[in-house]
């Protein structure tokens, strides 16, 4: 027996694995080819029924799977075809039915045929999943024991996965959005907030604990009241579209916390419903939308579209691996022939965003967010991978230009991480106009700057300004970089103030996992202390960083917990752990300290949405302007403008002077705007500095996270004063 062979040894093909009576069973009717996915229909005559839609091209035949109450399986084939999208109608088969996929097709791995009709499929365009992934083996299209490893791959697995994966859900289609209004906060005036739904509500005092890690939960006026009082104008939510955990993580009893690991892209993930994973996930998740949009709060969606949870060639087959290996992923190349993927990801395998198919399940998913469920933008996991031709990164992309086209998703909020693990893959600063990107140079910039470890402030300039050596030449705004210091990946902010090293025991992989440039300062010592000179100094870099993200020009990025003194001990890498490390604690609000670090970070977002001078929608010149005052004006410590050699001669001291009666942005009527002047004088040295200030008068103190209120720079530390605008 060779490894090509279909079956293991002794083992005879189940039921599962037999081909399909030609004939369909009694009661389907031949139904539309789309829209694709299970759309609920209702007739003129009172009868009601729905109808199936599964695009397979290379499918030698496709059944129709429907489950009862109690689990039992009805099968009925599909035989009508068109344009390559098999499709049936089922009278009275309604909202809440339970359903799924066996495709039936040649096995022959070398060409990237993996077709196994044993395995129980997700449709990828089911708009809810009831039940979960187990990471049970019988899920692989391989046998992935098999003695001889190399080739496990190519012997196909006969065993039956329904009892071990999850199915879709039949839902309805007539909710009405007549009453929502979007916020529609224009780019300038954003503060993103990212949160998890899980994390950001299962141990919230205010929320009722049935509500706790719910879409419900996030919705409650306790947590709206948060985010209100903050100020936020965003929530960017790490994902919710359905997920699976990884096979080793099952076998370490973690899962996958984050979310970035896709199988379903029109589904609500099924474990953040408080009401049930029938189909009522969708309304629960509408109701939230409405209540952030009723908030002034709009609603973005961190999409993984790069990747599935299916993993690489040993990995389970739950959805598009069964349906159409080859039209859907980007197969490898070269002696394993079609048998692997390439895998720009890291995590086993990469979308092929080359396929029209593909482009089209990816633009149908956000459009359906976007328009059906009312999400107001959309953040893009490792978005350089969907944008690869066949090797290189090409901002020409098809799915580019089709979201670009598109009458609806071309005015949505669009960000990219902008690269993925390829080679070629760092792509920041050079996506297209309409998208903003997340600024990992602003990040590293910052972080480094206030932790002593920047010979000159050469950069800073540009981070602080609105990053025009990224975005400027490309016909961008301030607004397409996304400010921020810390993220869901990484340390915390406070983390970051305390810990020179990752701690990720408990991830289970021996502190391998996570990165090792951090580029953190803990301040002199690692971790908890009862050094109050330490704890001190942690707490004036906490306010040094909020203050300069949040008075910078661009888009300001929060993650949830870091405005009240979130720690996860060190972890930098807590996509694995589903408990209180992961969870806010919000009793840290107890503390005067970390409720003294809240009302700051409000006061600052309070304060940067009544000036536009601090949000500017252009880029600054540097010129005079119509009244014989720059825009801009950079000084050193001595009170004098920076000179070209002063950009990069050593040194840790940076003033920066924002004229409000500079500005170049018109109001609506075409009136020059005017705004106070500020001055944002910045010392992250080791010693105090006596800062001479510019010839202008009357400037006053408006925050000085030394606690001072004049006289020399405190080491480490951050001044804003201002100027009032002449009137007469």
């Amino acid at each position: 027996m060779t490894a090509r062979q279909e079956t293991q040894p002794g083992r005879r093909p189940t039921a599962a694995g037999a081909a399909p009576a030609d004939a369909p069973a009694p009661g389907v009717w031949p139904g539309s080819w789309q829209p694709l996915g299970a759309r609920h229909r209702h007739g003129a005559d009172g009868s009601h029924g729905t109808n199936f839609a599964l695009w397979a091209p290379g499918a030698e035949a496709v059944e129709l799977c429907l489950f009862d109450e109690a689990g039992a399986e009805r099968r009925h084939s599909l035989t009508e075809q068109t344009f390559q999208t098999w499709h049936g109608y089922l009278p009275g088969v309604g909202p809440g039915t339970r359903y799924g996929y066996r495709v039936h097709g040649r096995w022959d791995p070398w060409t990237g045929a993996r077709w196994n009709p044993a395995k129980l499929l997700l449709d990828p365009y089911a708009r809810a999943v009831d039940g979960e992934f187990t990471g049970d083996g019988a899920c692989c299209g391989s046998v992935r024991d098999w003695p001889e490893a190399e080739v496990a791959d190519t012997v196909r697995d006969n065993r039956d996965s329904a009892p071990f994966t999850a199915r879709g859900v039949v839902v309805h289609d007539d909710d009405d959005w007549s009453d929502d209004r979007r916020p529609k906060t224009p780019w300038a005036e954003t503060v993103l907030y990212e949160l998890h739904v899980r994390g950001f509500t299962m141990r919230h005092p205010g929320i009722p604990p049935e509500l706790r890690g719910t879409y419900a939960g996030l919705a409650h006026p306790a947590a709206l009241e948060h985010l209100t009082g903050l100020g936020v104008t965003a929530v960017e939510l790490l994902p919710v579209h359905q997920f699976a955990t990884e096979d080793h993580l099952h076998r370490r009893g973690l899962t996958n916390y984050w979310g970035y690991n896709s199988i379903g892209w029109f589904a609500p993930h099924g474990g953040y419903s408080s009401s049930g994973t029938r189909g009522q996930q969708v309304g629960e998740f509408k109701r939230m939308v409405r209540a952030l949009h009723a908030a002034g709060i709009e609603v973005i969606l961190d999409v993984v579209y790069n990747h599935t949870a299916e993993g690489g060639e040993l990995g389970p087959t739950l959805s598009l691996r069964g349906i159409d290996n080859p039209g859907y992923y980007r197969l490898s190349r070269g002696g394993r022939g079609g048998r692997g993927y390439t895998d720009f990801t890291g995590c086993g395998n990469t979308l092929d965003t080359r396929q029209p198919q593909t482009v089209r399940l990816i633009t149908d998913s956000l459009r359906y967010w976007a328009v059906e469920m009312g999400v107001d933008g959309f953040r893009f996991d490792l978005a350089a991978a969907l944008a690869r031709g066949s090797d290189d990164v090409d901002m020409h992309h098809p799915l580019l230009a089709a979201i670009s086209q598109d009458p609806f998703l071309s005015r949505v909020k669009l960000i990219a991480e902008p690269w993925d693990v390829g080679q070629g893959g760092y792509q920041v600063g050079n996506f297209p106009p309409l998208w903003a990107e997340w600024n990992d140079k602003y990040r590293d910039t910052v972080r480094d700057f206030w932790r002593g470890a920047r010979p000159d402030v050469a950069e800073l300039g540009y981070r602080l300004s609105g990053s025009s050596d990224l975005y400027q030449l490309g016909g961008r705004r301030p607004h397409a970089s996304v400010n921020y210091v810390t993220a869901h990946d990484g340390f915390t902010l406070r983390d970051l103030v305390s810990y020179n090293a990752k701690h990720n025991l408990a991830n289970g992989e021996e502190n391998r996992d996570g990165t090792d440039d951090n580029r953190s300062w803990n301040c002199g010592a690692e971790g908890p202390t009862d050094d109050p000179a330490v704890e001190q100094l942690r707490l004036r870099q906490l306010r040094n960083l909020l203050a300069t993200l949040l008075l910078s020009a661009g888009v300001p990025m929060l993650t949830a917990g870091d405005e009240f003194g979130r720690t996860q001990l060190g972890n930098n890498n807590a996509y694995c752990l589903d408990d209180e490390t992961s969870w806010l604690d919000w009793s840290l609000l107890d503390q005067p300290h970390w409720r003294e670090l809240r009302e700051l970070t409000a006061r600052l977002i309070r304060l940067r949405r009544a000036h536009p001078v601090l949000r500017q929608r252009a880029f600054f010149s540097g010129r005079a302007q119509a009244d014989g005052l720059p825009d801009l004006v950079w000084y050193t410590a001595a009170g004098t403008e920076m000179t070209e050699a002063d950009w990069y001669a050593p040194t840790a001291v940076l003033g920066m002077l924002l004229h409000g009666g500079a500005m170049s942005e018109r109001d609506q009527q075409g009136r020059p705007l005017t705004d106070d002047s500020f001055l944002l004088l910045l010392n992250a040295s080791e010693h105090p500095v006596d800062f001479t200030l510019p010839p202008e008068e009357g400037f006053e103190v408006l925050l000085d996270t030394a606690g001072h209120s004049g006289g020399p720079l405190v080491a480490r530390s951050l001044r804003l004063l201002r100027q009032a605008r002449k009137t007469g």
